[in-house]
């Protein structure tokens, strides 16, 4: 037994002695990864959609609102938010974009980046920051100008339309207040239907992207908080301000619609003028898909539909920043703008 007794002092002596001699392995870096801010200019657009500038612009802004690492292991802030524009700009299963060789992270990491970014681009101080409708006469005033200097046509503020962003088939659970096949549009596909108002240079004034596929337009548009505001400045006496949509909307001293069996050569210019006016929306949807093709049909967004809504509603931010701050589409994607329904 002392033997014994012997024999387990010494492993214990010998055991600490190998804890002060231990140095822990260094952890190991991928010397592959490429810093996205050493890319050209032209090449950094094309995977994450904004520039250097901006994309700085945006990291800063949406500091505030992500979590900051506390271990060697977490993620920075900058990429974090890199990897998030690399899928809206990709439309990416989130593992291609992990194994990407700007990042190398996981399929959670990037599944959890998404999650943190998607939310801060739809806060209040970001998302009413970057997609905001007029909110005073002068506003109004600045944008029907604008309308005036590119169309020629006096008193529009704005085109309105829908189009669809195809999602999963929903399951449904208690965060859901749908059923399944009300996802089902007229197409026959999955999808939620986003209400796109925009102005003359195709910035996105207002989106509404809460209803399911099959819902109608007109519906929409009648539960939309920007009706109420047209009906109360026309009812103020201010009628020189309307939007214009197509003949799925109902005719109304605030949206102008075509008129149907046009007869007269008025009535004929009228319609050709409202026409191409009002493809400034279609123009829009289509560079905010091309742009971020993550809401393209062939993608289809994998996710439960609320968080479909927040990316649709933080794909509109982004597509904004880039409005304002004149980022051009890549020139393979600007020739080929899908307008999709």
């Amino acid at each position: 037994m002392a033997n014994d007794d012997e024999m387990a002092y010494l492993f214990a002596i010998q055991n600490q002695q190998n804890q002060i001699n231990f140095q822990p392995r260094p952890r190991t870096v991928n010397n592959n990864i490429i810093n996205s801010f050493e890319l050209t200019d032209s090449a950094f657009i094309k995977n994450y959609r904004l520039t250097k500038n901006l994309a700085n612009t945006l990291i800063q802004e949406l500091s505030p609102f992500l979590k900051s690492p506390k271990r060697s292991s977490d993620l920075d802030v900058s990429t974090k938010v890199l990897v998030a524009l690399n899928f809206f700009a990709t439309g990416s299963y989130q593992t291609p974009v992990g194994n990407s060789r700007f990042t190398s992270v996981s399929q959670s990491s990037v599944s959890r980046c998404i999650e943190e970014v998607t939310s801060a681009l739809n806060t209040d101080n970001v998302f009413g920051k970057w997609v905001k409708f007029p909110s005073s006469l002068r506003e109004l005033r600045k944008v029907r100008n604008e309308f005036y200097e590119n169309t020629g046509i006096q008193g529009c503020i704005g085109c309105i339309d829908c189009t669809h962003v195809a999602i999963v088939p929903p399951i449904k659970d208690p965060l859901n207040a749908h059923s399944e096949y009300i996802y089902v549009n007229r197409k026959g596909y999955h999808s939620i239907n986003v209400q796109l108002i925009c102005d003359s240079k195709l910035r996105i004034l207002n989106v509404n992207a809460l209803f399911p596929g099959s819902t109608n337009d007109s519906y929409i548009w009648n539960n939309c908080d920007v009706l109420p505001i047209l009906e109360q400045i026309y009812r103020n006496g201010q009628q020189g301000y309307f939007l214009l949509g197509d003949s799925g909307y109902a005719l109304r001293p605030w949206l102008l619609t075509p008129i149907n069996d046009p007869v007269t050569d008025v009535e004929q210019y009228y319609n050709k003028i409202q026409m191409t006016t009002r493809s400034a929306v279609e123009r829009c949807n289509g560079v905010l898909k091309m742009r971020f093709r993550c809401l393209l049909k062939h993608r289809f967004l994998h996710y439960h539909p609320e968080k479909c809504t927040k990316i649709i509603n933080a794909c509109t931010v982004l597509h904004n920043m880039c409005i304002i701050h004149n980022v051009e589409l890549p020139v393979e994607e600007s020739l080929n703008v899908l307008i999709l329904p």
